[in-house]
């Protein structure tokens, strides 16, 4: 009879090793999708996917959400201080104006 050995990796990475590498060094996935019907292109879709992490994105030129007005955060601590005090003063005017005086 022949006996059956097992082989075992030597080199194995784990998922949080696999995962460094491909933020560090990034992936880019590309792939584009065309349905023709008698020779007429009824639609195209052109998918790329990069997958890097946000320093290698900026190394790169990819920073686009630095320009970008809905993920900056310039001022809104700010904004949302001047809303709240806004916001208190007519509560208190409101208060003031329903005030039932006490007494006959």
């Amino acid at each position: 009879m022949q006996s059956r050995q097992i082989m075992q990796a030597t080199n194995s990475a784990t998922l949080a090793d696999i995962l460094e590498r491909v933020l560090d060094k990034g992936v880019v996935i590309a792939g584009d999708i065309r349905v023709n019907l008698v020779n007429v292109e009824l639609l195209s879709i052109q998918i790329r996917l990069v997958i890097c992490s946000v320093d290698k994105a900026r190394e790169i030129g990819l920073d686009w959400w630095t320009g970008n007005a809905a993920f900056a955060n310039h001022g809104a601590d700010e904004a949302m201080a001047g809303t709240l005090e806004r916001i208190d003063e007519r509560l208190a005017r409101l208060e003031q104006a329903a005030a039932v005086p006490s007494g006959p």
